[in-house]
């Protein structure tokens, strides 16, 4: 499945022309996500499917999903823009902009210097780069170029393996470790203990995927994750204030 959908993004780029500016003040990640609302920073996901689990709602109102995520306190929100695998739209980004006052993170396969422009002209703030879809020489290029636009990049790893490979290149800002397989699709929180030792402490640290329960929360919170990146889980529900408060109830 990742091959498909680097293959179809490859497609997409060949064709990319770059949209008009969007003219919105700049919210930090980083810094939004260094000082929670709640025991955590969450970065809490627009998200209408995936290839993994199909449709997870019929439809969306990206503005108002992003100001009840602002209203539960969430740190930031990360937006899908892939269209054919996610049912995404890079317009959401400026949609959600106007409605809020926090960071918008693009979520997307960022593969070339073009969509790194494109995402600083759709108005994010952030975006995320996933280690294993471009070589870490390539992987570092993006990086560098997303802060020469004024971006900054969650980097997305997946094993021990590969942070190790990232860290030999160059050291995040924000280290997000995704606890599903791209490959598989399994999804198992222990990936976050498993990698989280080998995180600098100068990286601030994001669990990514699976996380349902308090106890997942409470978990991740003592492998050493300070923030959360929860998509699925919340997109599901009406009461999304109710389902954060809940998932934060036993952090420290």
């Amino acid at each position: 499945m990742l091959n498909a959908i680097l293959k179809s993004k490859q497609r997409e780029i060949e064709t990319l022309q770059q949209p008009e500016r969007q003219m919105f003040e700049r919210k930090s990640l980083i810094e939004s996500l260094r000082s929670p609302v709640h025991a955590l920073g969450l970065i809490a996901e627009i998200k209408q499917a995936s290839p993994s689990k199909g449709l997870i709602v019929d439809s969306i109102n990206p503005q108002q999903i992003a100001m009840d995520y602002e209203r539960a306190g969430a740190s930031a929100i990360s937006v899908l823009t892939d269209e054919p695998f996610f049912k995404g739209n890079k317009a959401y980004i400026a949609e959600v902009k106007q409605a809020v006052q926090l960071p918008v993170l693009r979520k997307d396969f960022i593969l070339s210097e073009q969509q790194v422009e494109e995402t600083a002209r759709l108005g994010a703030d952030a975006m995320l780069l996933i280690a294993g879809t471009v070589s870490m020489t390539k992987l570092k290029q993006l990086y560098q170029e997303a802060y020469n636009q004024g971006l900054e990049c969650l980097v997305e790893v997946h094993s021990a393996e590969e942070l190790r490979a990232v860290l030999l290149h160059f050291e995040p800002e924000v280290i997000g470790i995704n606890n599903r397989n791209l490959n598989t699709f399994e999804t198992s929180i222990k990936q976050t203990e498993l990698v989280a030792p080998e995180v600098p402490e100068t990286s601030l640290l994001v669990s990514e995927s699976g996380i349902h329960t308090a106890d997942d929360v409470q978990q991740v919170q003592a492998a050493g994750a300070q923030a959360l990146l929860i998509g699925e889980l919340l997109m599901r529900q009406l009461d999304k204030g109710a389902t954060i408060r809940q998932l934060f109830r036993k952090c420290l």
